[in-house]
């Protein structure tokens, strides 16, 4: 790949919990040390602000994809924001623009993004998801579907899935 590949972090906002900050912010680190670029939903709120606040600590490049035009709303962390005014429709923007994307827990938007994915035959790495997302995912996902226990496990399954053919 002759440009840096884009890793797209979806994650629950509002609904994060601290333990999902914590793998987002150092999965932001990791996927920045790589040399790639670290694309969200772009909101200073839960796995997003996490992620690109990661990122930007290890001098990474973030790009948040925004659901509303409320400029309020994008983390401080985000370099590049791209406002839609779409709201959920922006999910598909998220997806489409990422070579790989890791859901990093599992909330209705979230679900919604992994799924996007699946139709467009992208591969997913699931991170600190339920016994029950990994299971329905994979049911319907198949071998695009994969499924970390740590940031630096997700970054080594995208390592191997930027080398593929």
């Amino acid at each position: 790949m002759s440009r840096k590949p884009i890793i797209g972090v979806m994650g629950p906002g509002d609904e994060a919990n601290p333990e999902l900050m914590r793998l987002a912010e150092e999965l932001g680190r990791q996927i920045a040390r790589a040399g790639w670029i670290t694309l969200s939903g772009g909101r200073k709120s839960g796995v997003m602000d996490a992620v690109n606040r990661g990122a930007k600590s290890a001098g990474g490049l973030t790009v948040g994809i925004l659901p509303t035009s409320e400029r309020d709303k994008i983390s401080t962390y985000v370099d590049i924001p791209i406002v839609t005014d779409m709201g959920n429709a922006r999910n598909n923007i998220n997806v489409l623009s990422s070579d790989v994307v890791i859901a990093c827990g599992i909330g209705r938007g979230t679900a919604s993004e992994v799924a996007l994915a699946l139709k467009s035959n992208k591969r997913v790495v699931l991170l600190a998801a339920s016994e029950a997302a990994e299971a329905f995912f994979k049911e319907i996902g198949g071998a695009l579907i994969s499924v970390a226990d740590s940031p630096l496990a997700a970054i080594k399954l995208c390592e191997e899935f930027l080398r593929a053919p």
